[in-house]
This record gives C-alpha cells, structure tokens and sequence, in this order.
C-alpha cells in the first residue's frame, strides 16, 4: 500500500550545469501532472511526463526543475548579437543628436539582456542525462516516501477494521435474544391491558415469527465478515488498490445501514454506531491510499 502524499528532491550536475528536481505529491482521484521547468528544458516536458506517468498511479503531482551554473563551471553567458544591436542603437543615436564622448564595451555590457552570469540560456542535448539523473533520484525519494506512508495508512486502516470484526462478532452473539426479547415484550404488554394468552397461542406465535423475518439480519453479517475480509486482502497486496478499498467502504456502509434498521435492540444498535464511526474513519483515510 502507497500513500499519495510525498515529496521527493534530486540533484545532479554535469556539463557546467546543476539541475534540482522537486516532486510534491498529493491525493487526487485521477492522475494530474504540473510540470515547471527552465525554457531552455520544454523539449524535455513530455518525457519527463511519461516518466511520471509510469511511476505513480495516480494523485496530483508538482514537479519543478530548476538549472544553474556550477560553481567553477561555465563561463557568464553574453548574447553578441544583442550587444551588436545596442551598438548600432547607441551610434545612431550619437549622430542623430551630435552627443559627445565615447562608446565603451561596460557600457555595452551594462544594458539589459546583454550578460547573464551562471545562468546557461541553452541547453545542449548533453544535459539531458544531469536532468534524467536528477529526476530519477527525485522520483526515487518521492516513492520512498510514499510507501512509508502507505505502511503508516495501512496499519491504521486494517486497526480499524479489526475493531470492527470483534464489534461484529458481539453482534452475532446478541443476535439471539432480538427475538426472545421481542417475545417477552409482547407478553408483557398483553398481560398489562389484562388480556389472557397462552404462550402456546398461535396468533402470539405467528406474530413472533413475522418479527423475527423482519428483523433478521444474518445475511447482513455474513455479508459485512466477507467485505472485511475482502478489505484486509485488497491492503495486503503491492499494487494500487485505492479505488478498491474505496468501492469495498461503501459496500460496509450499506449493509450497516440496513443492519442498523433491522436491530431491534439498543446494544446492538449502539455497536453499530461504533462500526459506522470507525468506517468514517476508513473512508477519510482511503481517500489518501494510491
């Protein structure tokens, strides 16, 4: 079991030029993929897409990639062609305005966009491996995290579902006296408007029986024991299974639901409750599980 929530950092340097990968991940029914990097690096977007794709199976992914000059690496960048622009600018301007003094290269050098100091503008195909290497790093610490998280979800949820099976199993222990008790109760109220019945009489009996139909919930309870133990093998395996334990919550949600109408009984009604808390529980916490 992984959770969807994760952050991952690589680094990696090569040809002049350091590239930092940060990947956060959050818990999202489908897959989105935000990806921020240089201009220099678009032509690398859809690869690094699919990388992504392939390693997670779904959440909302933010992957940002940064690029700098190493220290004692590449030279400060100077666009010549924009610098012979402001020469031919400044020249022009000189004469048209009969300005005096001199042109200098700081001047030049000085002007907007000319100079950009550790920061490469293009990238050759040979700093693709620094920014694969720094994304699969990234990538790497990113599911790392994520798995250890998943295990951190998976003895909470299974926990919870333990809790439930023992409040199951009280109430398949109690599920006996619903009918007795019922019995007894209609006696009870026969005897006090003064009726006479035998405990043998037919209509008493029948009637027994029609609440005992009504409220018998056996299949119920087999039903829920089945959707847990499906819950418990679904948590154990490797694979995504979130949407799996999403549509199993559901299926415990509606057989509470109509054991929680048929039990005619408060303690077995007040256990009920407790299942459904813990199942609250369940389905806020699956919402994280990949």
């Amino acid at each position: 079991m992984h959770s969807m929530t994760g952050y991952g950092r690589g680094e990696a340097s090569g040809k002049g030029t350091k590239i930092t990968v940060e990947i956060q991940s959050v818990n999202k029914r489908q897959t989105e993929i935000l990806v921020s990097l240089p201009s220099a690096l678009t032509m690398m977007e859809s690869e690094i897409r699919t990388k992504i794709d392939r390693s997670l199976h779904r959440g909302r992914v933010a992957v940002a990639i940064s690029a700098s000059g190493t220290t004692g690496g590449s030279l400060p960048v100077i666009d010549s062609e924009l610098a012979a622009r402001y020469l031919t600018q400044f020249k022009q301007l000189q004469r048209e305005l009969s300005l005096p003094g001199d042109l200098t290269i700081d001047l030049i050098l000085r002007s907007p966009g000319v100079i950009s100091a550790n920061a490469p503008g293009v990238f050759d195909s040979s700093v693709r491996s620094v920014v694969e290497t720094a994304l699969d790093l990234a990538i790497a610490q990113l599911l790392q995290m994520r798995a250890k998280e998943g295990s951190t979800l998976k003895r909470e949820l299974l926990s919870r579902i333990r809790s439930m099976r023992q409040a199951l199993a009280k109430v398949r222990k109690l599920q006996p006296r619903v009918t007795k008790r019922y019995r007894e109760l209609l006696m009870e109220r026969i005897r006090k408007i003064g009726l006479e019945i035998d405990v043998d009489d037919v209509r008493l009996t029948k009637e027994v029986a029609l609440f005992a139909e009504r409220s018998d919930f056996s299949e119920e309870l087999s039903r829920l024991e089945s959707h847990l133990d499906q819950f418990i093998a679904a948590a154990n395996k490797e694979e995504a299974i979130g949407r799996t334990l999403e549509f199993i919550a559901q299926e415990i949600g509606r057989e509470l639901n109509t054991l929680s109408a048929k039990a005619n009984d408060a303690e077995i009604s007040q256990t009920v409750v407790h299942c459904k808390a813990e199942l609250e529980k369940i389905r806020e916490q699956v919402q994280n599980v990949e």
